[in-house]
């Protein structure tokens, strides 16, 4: 089931264990950690940034709290402020392994009941980290029910300045999601955690998706790519025609496929078998000549 949702992002914050550096800002393959985020949740019906203006890949909104600094809280009610739907993805702004999986996982689990549903009990769903932590900037929140929390707080502590998250959290009825793979929630509060996720990047199980993923984001292009077909082509070009024959290969698949609307797949499976023509008529030749140096 499809879940019609906004998203807020909270991207303020001191960063003090950063030593005050735009923690939202820096990049992790050669992608901003906020354009990261932003990448993860490309369904939202509106997009919040609650914190300075920065550029980002797609439209958002931004907003500040009032005051600006006054804390997580307060900042989830000014993003709250400018959001319509029903359920409300709330994401921190350091996330550089979110991924589209999980924040379906979440929206699923924390979706309000459909039209002629029961009512349902939970408020939300968020992230459990691998140590079992809960994570309540991983989430996705019913908005009725964060508003309420939220009026609850204000009017029992006289507002919103300074409340730690787990105030709210101890308003609202959650389900929690394991994060089993310890990668949604691994976040980038430190140069340690920021270095760590710059060398995860470039494992040789993450480097080509992670870098195809990028140039994608930098080219402003939607489109599949399946690694495996592109590098089984670039493999038979540089065998069967001659190794520059590769790269401008796979560049002309990628051309085709976007100029003609057609499958990459498709498309890279007809280079391929035209490569291996190549390769066995270059074959059938060598054999020719081999045999009339014998004659």
């Amino acid at each position: 089931m499809t879940t019609d949702y906004d998203t807020i992002v909270l991207a303020g914050g001191a960063a003090r264990r950063l030593g005050g550096a735009d923690k939202p800002a820096l990049a992790v393959g050669g992608r901003s950690l906020l354009d990261r985020v932003l990448a993860a949740c490309p369904g939202a019906a509106r997009t919040v940034v609650v914190g300075p203006e920065r550029p980002t890949a797609r439209p958002v909104v931004t907003t500040r709290e009032d005051p600006p600094g006054a804390g997580p809280v307060a900042a989830l009610d000014a993003g709250l402020r400018h959001t319509t739907a029903d359920t409300v993805l709330v994401l921190s702004a350091d996330l550089p392994f979110l991924t589209a999986g999980t924040v379906d996982a979440l929206l699923a689990a924390g979706a309000g009941p459909g039209p002629g549903e029961p009512p349902g009990q939970a408020d939300g769903a968020l992230l459990v980290d691998g140590d079992g932590r809960d994570q309540p900037l991983v989430a996705a929140y019913r908005a009725a029910a964060l508003r309420r929390a939220l009026e609850t707080l204000r009017a029992a502590r006289g507002g919103l300045d300074g409340l730690p998250l787990r105030a709210l959290l101890a308003e609202l009825t959650v389900v929690r999601v394991r994060d089993d793979t310890a990668a949604a929630s691994f976040d980038c509060d430190t140069w340690e955690a920021l270095s760590a996720a710059r060398a995860r990047i470039r494992e040789h199980g993450h480097v080509l998706d992670e870098w195809i993923t990028a140039v994608k984001a930098e080219l402003g292009i939607e489109l599949d790519v399946d690694t495996a077909d592109l590098l089984d082509l670039a493999r038979d070009a540089a065998h069967g025609v001659a190794r520059p024959a590769a790269p401008l290969t796979t560049f002309l698949v990628g051309y085709a496929a976007a100029q003609q609307g057609l499958d990459v797949a498709e498309v890279s499976r007809r280079a391929a078998a035209l490569a291996n023509r190549w390769a066995a008529e270059a074959e059938a030749a060598e054999a020719g000549e081999a045999g009339e140096a014998k004659e």
